[in-house]
């Protein structure tokens, strides 16, 4: 009687003990399932039953006692009779319908997103999203079929393929300035979570919140972005175009013997004169002579013209540059270009002399250090 009673399934029932089975089939190893069994159903799943390929109950959670009574689409398929209790063969199904949390995407390639500021640009962006299933039936009919243990990294492909494909459209719909992206991720990660649901509803699956982590630009809207911060904060043009000359000097340092030295130093001066310029409304002002003559008193009450500014020359990197004024040398020395062994010359001089001899630029260097000892 005992082997006789191991030939039936009297308990159904499935204990999850991993947290990526989306779908696990009960393994009936042949043997047949007897009327009056019971089934569990426990909470966050859902099982269904399976005759000859098609679908036909599905039980919610709960205890269920087995009979042509609750099974009533199988009892059509197997053409019971009504009170008919021998043993059955059929394939159960349970289905987890909590919500799977552990889904990244991101974007392999940029999407081009059109913004009223800044024209096309190209932006990356990732982050996660949680999924559900809400049909079980769908599921098993669209993905799962006769997979005994269907798991998330079976779907999780194509989840991400579609949400990136979903992601630019999104992005366009919103009409969200490129600065503004930040500040509406969360609805935007909303609208996303409705397309995608619907987009799956034919293979049972939802998308409950979809979570944007990051928008990302490239590096050259990044730097232009800066760039327009930094004219915010500076306000005055003519000092932001000191400021660009002192940049562009540092990128040249900082890259001795290249070809790109020069041009690096001509592109950041060009910019700031060109700022300065339409700032101040000027046209470019002639060279300054090498000397003046001494003007001609008129009156004794008359004062004579004021001196003009020194020009200073410096040689960095085994480079001419310059001419500089008082006010753009405090630039160059806080670019790291003047130091007191710095070459400099003005006119009026008879050859290149260190910084550190001309008394004029001692203010200048007072806070520069002095070289370092030679080691050892």
């Amino acid at each position: 009687m005992d082997r006789i009673r191991g030939e039936f399934i009297d308990i159904i029932e499935w204990t999850d003990d991993g947290r990526d089975t989306i779908v696990w089939r009960f393994p009936r190893h042949g043997n047949e399932i007897k009327m009056g069994a019971r089934l569990v159903v426990r909470e966050s799943q859902v099982a269904v039953f399976v005759n000859e390929g098609r679908l036909a109950d599905v039980y919610q959670p709960g205890t269920y006692a087995l009979s042509t009574r609750n099974m009533p689409v199988l009892s059509t398929l197997k053409g019971w009779k009504h009170g008919f209790e021998s043993p059955f063969k059929a394939e159960v199904y349970f289905v987890t319908t909590r919500q799977f949390t552990d889904f990244k995407w991101g974007t392999q390639n940029p999407v081009i997103l059109r913004d009223a500021e800044f024209g096309m640009v190209r932006v990356r962006a990732f982050g996660t999203f949680t999924a559900k299933v809400v049909d079980a039936a769908a599921l098993l009919r669209e993905l799962v079929g006769t997979d005994p243990q269907f798991r998330t990294e079976e779907v999780g492909e194509h989840l991400r393929q579609l949400t990136v494909s979903k992601l630019g459209s999104a992005l366009g719909a919103a009409g969200v300035p490129l600065l503004d992206l930040a500040a509406r991720q969360d609805g935007i990660g909303r609208q996303l979570a409705e397309a995608l649901t619907l987009e799956l509803a034919s293979t049972g699956i939802a998308i409950p919140r979809f979570s944007i982590e990051n928008i990302s630009v490239p590096p050259e809207v990044e730097a232009a972005i800066d760039t327009r911060s930094r004219m915010a904060v500076t306000g005055n043009l003519d000092d932001y175009a000191k400021l660009q000359a002192a940049d562009a000097t540092t990128i040249a340092a900082a890259n001795p013997g290249t070809g790109g030295d020069a041009v690096g130093l001509g592109v950041g001066m060009a910019l700031g004169q060109r700022i300065a310029q339409s700032a101040s409304g000027a046209a470019t002002a002639p060279p300054v002579p090498a000397a003046q003559p001494a003007p001609t008193p008129v009156s004794a009450d008359v004062p004579p013209p004021l001196p003009t500014a020194p020009r200073w020359f410096l040689a960095v990197g085994g480079q001419q540059q310059g001419p500089y004024d008082a006010s753009a040398l405090a630039g160059q020395v806080a670019a790291g270009n003047l130091n007191r062994t710095t070459l400099v010359w003005r006119s009026g001089q008879a050859a290149w002399q260190p910084a550190d001899r001309i008394p004029e630029l001692a203010s200048l260097l007072a806070d520069v250090p002095p070289p370092l000892p030679p080691q050892g």
